[in-house]
């Protein structure tokens, strides 16, 4: 069983905002480990990359999510027609994520696919948790780039985008990621100072002259 770990006092990273590109009807960030995609709703939480976006630029509104904990790029609407279409994109599964996982252990295999439901564990909210019966389709592809004596690093593809979806089917696949704080065994999240996961690449439609756009991220772990 997973211990249920306090949440760590909350101190963003002060790194000025890493911009992937920009242009009049988008906004490609990448986000540093650490820092709220969105506020919360403790107090000190206000300051997270969607305040810093609207900073800088005030149109600009998240269209998609990373966890606190994980880096990596992330995409903002400038407008209001680009958000809806960006949304779209999201919903019909036109956009295509890569990230970068390093886990625990070694897979038996070079690669495989995880189709696990996932829904959220109320008690222990805001954990996450597999249920084949009132859980929403989780589809994540993997393949292992490369490996330590006790560590392997994922290439994973999520063909879904449900909260936590990689850091649970990671812990199903028996190698959960490193520092997660909610699903890693102890050994596990004492293995790295963060959460080893990173939002690497990102590809879809530009909303308004329809090109296909696709931008990468550098791991930082």
């Amino acid at each position: 069983m997973i211990p249920q770990r306090p949440r760590p006092d909350y101190n963003p990273p002060m790194e000025p905002l890493s911009i992937v590109f920009e242009d009049e009807y988008l906004l490609v960030l990448d986000k540093p480990t650490g820092l709220l995609t969105v506020s919360g709703t403790s107090p000190g939480t206000d300051d997270c990359l969607e305040s810093r976006a609207m900073a800088y630029n005030p149109e600009a509104r998240l269209v998609h999510r990373l966890d606190w904990d994980t880096s990596g790029l992330i995409i903002f609407g400038l407008t209001a027609k680009a958000r809806v279409h960006l949304g779209r994109q999201f919903e019909d599964r036109v956009v295509k994520k890569q990230y970068i996982a390093r886990v625990w252990g070694h897979p038996d295999q070079s690669s495989g696919i995880v189709n696990q439901p996932l829904r959220c564990d109320w008690p222990n909210r805001p954990r996450q948790m597999i249920d084949h019966e009132k859980g929403r389709e989780a589809i994540t592809e993997w393949e292992v780039i490369t490996q330590t004596e006790t560590t392997t690093d994922l290439l994973m593809k999520p063909q879904t985008g449900r909260s936590h979806q990689l850091r649970v089917h990671c812990q199903y696949l028996g190698h959960p990621i490193i520092g997660d704080r909610m699903y890693a065994p102890d050994e596990a999240y004492h293995a790295h100072k963060r959460m080893c996961l990173h939002a690497s690449q990102v590809e879809f439609y530009h909303p308004v002259t329809r090109e296909w756009l696709k931008f990468t991220s550098a791991c930082p772990f």
